[in-house]
């Protein structure tokens, strides 16, 4: 298995990952289940770990698939540059969600707000990297893209929409 394909098997858990995460966090807070909550925070925790890997992988991936014909750079440097504040996102949600664990395992007295901040921030760090998956998958699924690239692409070469005539 090469990176790229390690990147691409690896990339759907933080997104995936991160929304359990959120519904067994907001389950545990409305239900004041603090076994549940700390289900959640240990599946952020683990999601922050497996988010390392995917972003290492990022690179073997890029050089990749910059090389196959019609692949936007743009989408890619798009898709990175996103990468890099995803990863630190990621990395503050991981290290929030072992200070609520531990302030709810030694029940001090913030374990309430640090669990609030921190679903608060798993949203938001759902949110980007949902939008990272979305750019990733732009790559190569030009069916889940806007068109803009593959109308540039028509427009600078008018016989790639009349390939078959």
């Amino acid at each position: 298995m090469d990176a790229t394909h390690l990147h691409l098997v690896l990339s759907h858990f933080p997104i995936i990952g991160t929304i359990i995460g959120i519904v067994i966090l907001a389950y545990g807070q409305i239900s004041k289940n603090i076994e549940i909550q700390k289900v959640a925070l240990a599946t952020f925790i683990l999601m922050a770990i497996f988010a390392i890997p995917v972003f290492l992988t990022g690179e073997g991936a890029e050089e990749t698939v910059e090389k196959i014909p019609g692949i936007s750079e743009q989408l890619i440097n798009n898709h990175e540059e996103l990468a890099e504040k995803a990863i630190w996102l990621m990395g503050v949600l991981g290290i929030l969600s072992i200070i609520s664990f531990f302030a709810i395992f030694k029940k001090l007295s913030f374990a309430k707000t640090i669990t609030v901040i921190t679903l608060i921030v798993s949203l938001g760090t759902f949110g980007v990297f949902a939008q990272l998956g979305n750019l990733g998958g732009q790559i190569r699924h030009t069916e889940i893209s806007d068109g803009s690239y593959n109308n540039q692409i028509n427009n600078d070469n008018p016989k790639a929409e009349h390939d078959d005539d």
